[in-house]
């Protein structure tokens, strides 16, 4: 156990986590020490923004979290024109699993996030972003690249390459379900939360998996990935831009949020995913 958390446990006077053998619990009055911790952290975050203000150009700095591999040519031209138009606003951008930004902005700790989101969450706005199509796909070295007319039955024996995420309750359980209600009895053989590293693991012939069909479109393209049935895909996943309501945001934070939602709902969701030409 961390000597400092003994040492608040005894300026205290008040028992923070119960400990049973390896396991941790915090008790009433740690979750309201930890409720307090993170909202003075929230207030601290933003002091120097408030305080510096020069004038009247908008200064201060916005934390973004975000799933990895957002790929959108219209989320690079917003960022591009955010920084022509407010040079003077830092960015701190963060890559992380959907559920980890979730609970980020439940504690208050970041500006906004873009992640994927099932169901609404309370104190947490959503605005959609990107709608992926996620379809199936193997690999070069795979025994199915290149063969055509394959049939849903010619999958189900087939190895699993799975995003950390693909679980019973997280954000992509869809596909998790998909493969029950199908009858896949092959194995989950590697997992990873990142898009990228699951997309060298299918390239790799480590399985079959599912991926986003724009991400893919080059790798369709150079023959590094094949598409495998069903030909119309197996479901939408919606990337949300998410913000805690109850957070007090600085005036940079507020503009990124307004600015970003604006520039976003001039472009029909094919052109935001780069399908438009």
């Amino acid at each position: 156990m961390s000597q400092a958390l003994k040492r608040l446990e005894d300026s205290l006077g008040r028992t923070l986590i119960q400990r049973r053998g390896a396991q941790f619990q915090p008790t009433r009055a740690g979750e309201e020490v930890y409720r307090i911790a993170t909202d003075i952290y929230g207030h601290m975050s933003r002091l120097d923004n408030e305080l510096d203000d020069r004038g009247g150009e908008l200064i201060g700095s916005v934390r973004l979290l975000c799933v990895s591999r957002v790929e959108s040519p219209v989320y690079d031209e917003f960022l591009a024109e955010f920084r022509r138009t407010y040079p003077r606003v830092d960015l701190h951008v963060e890559v992380m699993r959907s559920a980890d930004i979730l609970s980020s902005l439940l504690q208050k700790t970041a500006t906004c996030g873009l992640a994927l989101c099932r169901t609404p969450v309370d104190k947490i706005e959503l605005r959609s972003f990107l709608r992926q199509r996620y379809a199936m796909f193997c690999g070069r070295h795979h025994r199915l690249f290149g063969r055509q007319a394959l049939k849903i039955e010619d999958l189900l024996a087939e190895n699993f390459v799975s995003f950390t995420s693909d679980q019973i309750g997280d954000a992509l359980a869809p596909l998790t379900v998909f493969r029950d209600q199908r009858g896949f009895t092959g194995r989950i053989v590697a997992t990873s939360p990142s898009l990228d590293e699951i997309r060298r693991l299918v390239f790799a012939g480590y399985g079959i998996g599912c991926l986003p069909e724009h991400i893919v479109r080059d790798d369709l393209a150079r023959q590094r990935l094949w598409r495998l049935p069903p030909e119309e895909g197996l479901l939408d996943v919606e990337i949300f831009l998410m913000w805690n309501r109850e957070r007090r945001m600085n005036a940079a934070e507020n503009v990124f949020i307004d600015a970003f939602q604006r520039y976003v709902q001039r472009y029909p969701m094919a052109e935001r995913l780069g399908m438009l030409h």
